[in-house]
């Protein structure tokens, strides 16, 4: 019998196999739930988070209120991207998380991009 695996996930550990963050060019990985999104930026060589930011911040609820939306996404994303400016990161591999590229996912990765995030 073969293993009963969320699609998602499945497609998340195919995408993982190739789309490997370094520390010259880390992952950027995305989450969405319900409710909110993250986002963080990983060096998957030394095992270590670099950058992260989502709608539970802080910084995110002084401009929005809710964190389920495309509005949402485009302030993480612009958050995320000015973090990893601040740490010195200019260029990311974009880790979608087996999400399909649409909607938040793709905003706030529009939103990392005009912020300068290379990718």
């Amino acid at each position: 019998m073969g293993r009963n695996i969320n699609p998602r996930k499945q497609r998340h550990l195919r995408v993982r196999k190739k789309v490997v963050g370094t520390p010259e060019r880390p992952r950027l990985n995305v989450f969405r739930s319900a409710n909110h999104i993250y986002a963080q930026i990983i060096d998957d060589t030394n095992d270590r988070t670099l950058v992260s930011a989502s709608s539970l911040d802080e910084a995110f609820k002084a401009e929005v209120s809710y964190g389920g939306n495309k509005e949402a996404a485009k302030v993480v994303g612009r958050l995320v991207a000015e973090r990893a400016k601040q740490a010195g990161i200019s260029t990311v591999v974009f880790d979608r998380g087996g999400f399909i590229f649409h909607g938040r996912i793709k905003e706030l990765a529009d939103a990392a991009r005009e912020a300068g995030l290379e990718f």
